[in-house]
């Protein structure tokens, strides 16, 4: 496998939850006002859904004496939200979603002059899979399918997240391996993404399951492909990509991180607070519902992890010609 193939794959169960309790963190340092929780994503997308759902957690168990207020800023594929916490005028309340832009948008845009190893690691709370979906009245019922119908359409048009994201990460892999061309419209996060499948502005997409959850259940977009290792649970009738026989995974990544700048005693609270998060029977249930994979990353771990993602995504962008 290479390591392109390899890309956030083969972690999820890797690491065994820990064991600590669920009281609220105690460290010397607290938040003296609201914490800017930014999100690197547009509203109704999986790191915004995520981000609320955390704030409610931390809101329900009182695990913060400051509330969490979550701020999207979905720009220029995450462009807006990195500068954002770059400058961030206090470092000591300012905290970020990621996604794997956070790898992929340095990498497209090194004159944004963001360094990704200058953040402050604090939690890795799962890896989120990708899968392909159709509207019901495409009539498309397999991924050979699909194949049929993208090879006989001249125009056909794809939805995802930013260009050089994700989504087209997911899409330029699928018009490789599979000899298909199609026409990829750029979106600021997979809520628009999915809205639009679901009204047929686009004809497919590769969102996540927590995405296309709502279509999904009230029967307007149909699963064909997941970019995961093993089938997943949600959809256990919906092949890999790996059972066509391509050895590729992909993964997006569902993490915090603090701003540049940001105090030790800062992050120490951040960390234990998203440790206990994580540890959560609400986060838990939040992974298994949402089709997630649980995995926790020691913040010592963190940074190996990016450098190795960022080298990964640079040889995969420049499979794309990015």
């Amino acid at each position: 496998m290479t390591k392109a193939s390899r890309l956030l794959c083969g972690f999820a169960g890797a690491v065994a939850l820990g064991t600590i309790g669920l009281a609220a963190p105690a460290q010397a340092w607290e938040p003296n006002k609201p914490i800017d929780f930014v999100i690197m994503a547009g509203a109704g997308g999986g790191a915004d859904q995520i981000a609320r759902f955390i704030q409610s957690v931390a809101e329900k168990k009182k695990l913060t004496n400051r509330p969490l207020v979550p701020n999207n800023k979905g720009g220029g594929s995450g462009a807006e939200a990195l500068i954002a916490l770059n400058k961030a005028a206090d470092p000591d309340h300012s905290i970020l979603v990621t996604l794997n832009s956070f790898f992929t948008t340095p990498l497209r845009q090194p004159n944004l002059g963001i360094d990704i190893a200058t953040f402050t690691p604090v939690a890795m709370m799962g890896v989120d899979p990708f899968v392909l979906w159709v509207h019901k009245d495409s009539g498309i019922k397999t991924f050979e399918d699909w194949l049929k119908t993208v090879k006989a359409e001249s125009n056909y048009v794809m939805g995802g997240t930013g260009k050089g994201q994700e989504d087209s990460i997911v899409i330029a892999f699928m018009e490789k391996a599979f000899d298909i061309k199609v026409k990829y419209i750029p979106y600021k996060g997979g809520g628009a993404v999915a809205k639009d499948l679901a009204g047929k502005q686009v004809m497919a997409t590769v969102n996540n399951p927590a995405e296309a959850k709502g279509f999904y259940a009230s029967g307007d977009v149909v699963p064909l492909l997941a970019f995961s290792d093993e089938r997943l649970a949600a959809f256990p009738n919906v092949p890999t990509v790996k059972e066509k026989g391509k050895d590729f995974s992909y993964y997006n990544q569902r993490a915090v991180v603090g701003a540049p700048g940001m105090s030790a005693d800062a992050a120490a609270y951040y960390q234990a607070l998203f440790k206990t998060i994580y540890e959560s029977e609400e986060w838990q249930g939040y992974l298994k519902s949402e089709s997630l994979s649980p995995l926790w990353m020691a913040p010592d771990k963190q940074k190996a992890y990016w450098a190795t993602q960022v080298q990964n995504h640079k040889e995969l962008l420049a499979s794309m010609g990015e």
